[in-house]
């Protein structure tokens, strides 16, 4: 009896002690980034750039697979599925860790029980921007405006997209009455706004960019709680008299529930390190996003309030998955 407990005992400690080598030797293998998005797109470029980091800094590849769908839920399920070893990863996001949380029926899972959030990468703000036409030289003019004319200002709306609850969010804090027009994309939809079809719109910050720069949008506003590097001339939302006004578009890496501790402090300080590097986070600040690569504590808080902003502004306002 004595010696099969013995016997016992040591193949346990093997075992242990052969999964305390594997974390100390991660990665032994390529490692899956799951980006729940199509190819193509800001999540896409994100998920790359994180890819080619992440396999510099750990000597080993990180390949993409994209799975998109459903708002990012779908790979976002999968991601959270996954076994927790730290060779499948998430690039999660706001629509599909945070905005997706206020709709019913909600997701099939919970992105602050389901995952380990590592770090996250950037942020970008929404901007207003208008026609050129359109009267408002200012977002102090606009919000003049849009009260003494209510209903009349129409803006394009993708449907649960950032820039929709971002514009849903403004509506409840100041009051506004905005009348949105669906579109399926956003393209499309700033196509109509460059064409004076529609007055204007919120949207990322990367896509209208080089609109402004040419003088074909006029941007009023950006959502950051602070001024934008590339827009210095844009004032914030906050400061234009709602204090304490914030919504960005943010991405980031997490991991499924169970990974261990060794591993996600592993690719927490390869994020770290990797985006402090000035060559990676121009070719982001050359878009206009703001490099964060926080600490996993710090992600984690913030996926927590991003949650419970969103779910209730969604909630409030009845926005509803197509």
């Amino acid at each position: 009896m004595f010696r099969r407990t013995l016997l016992a005992a040591l193949a346990l400690a093997g075992l242990l002690a052969g999964a305390a080598h594997a974390q100390d030797d991660y990665p032994s293998r390529p490692v899956k980034l799951i980006v729940p998005f199509p190819a193509g797109g800001t999540s896409d470029i994100m998920g790359r750039l994180i890819a080619e980091v992440l396999g510099r800094q750990l000597k080993q590849p990180f390949i993409v697979d994209n799975k998109g769908g459903a708002g990012g839920s779908i790979g976002t399920d999968q991601a959270a599925k996954a076994p927790g070893d730290g060779y499948t990863l998430l690039l999660s996001g706001i629509g599909s860790n945070a905005i997706i949380h206020g709709f019913s029926p909600k997701p099939p899972y919970d992105s602050n029980r389901d995952f380990v959030h590592v770090s996250q990468l950037a942020a970008g703000p929404n901007v207003l921007v208008v026609n050129p036409s359109f009267p408002a030289k200012n977002f102090k003019e606009f919000v003049a405006w849009v009260k003494a004319n209510p209903g009349k200002f129409s803006y394009g709306q993708v449907n649960a997209s950032s820039g929709h609850v971002t514009t849903e969010y403004l509506k409840q804090v100041a009051g506004l009455d905005m009348v949105g027009i669906p579109y399926k994309g956003s393209a499309p939809a700033l196509n109509d706004v460059l064409a004076d079809q529609i007055p204007g719109m919120f949207t990322n910050q990367d896509s209208v960019l080089p609109h402004i720069k040419a003088g074909k949008l006029r941007a009023l506003v950006v959502t950051s709680a602070h001024r934008n590097p590339l827009f210095p001339d844009v004032p914030t939302v906050a400061e234009s008299g709602y204090p304490g006004f914030s919504a960005v578009s943010w991405t980031g890496l997490s991991a499924p529930k169970g990974t261990p501790k060794t591993v996600a402090d592993k690719l927490e300080a390869a994020m770290v390190k990797g985006f402090a590097d000035p060559a990676v986070r121009a070719k982001l600040e050359a878009n206009g996003f703001v490099v964060v690569a926080s600490h996993a504590a710090d992600y984690t808080r913030f996926v927590q309030d991003e949650t419970a902003r969103w779910t209730q502004v969604v909630q409030k306002a009845g926005i509803k998955l197509d």
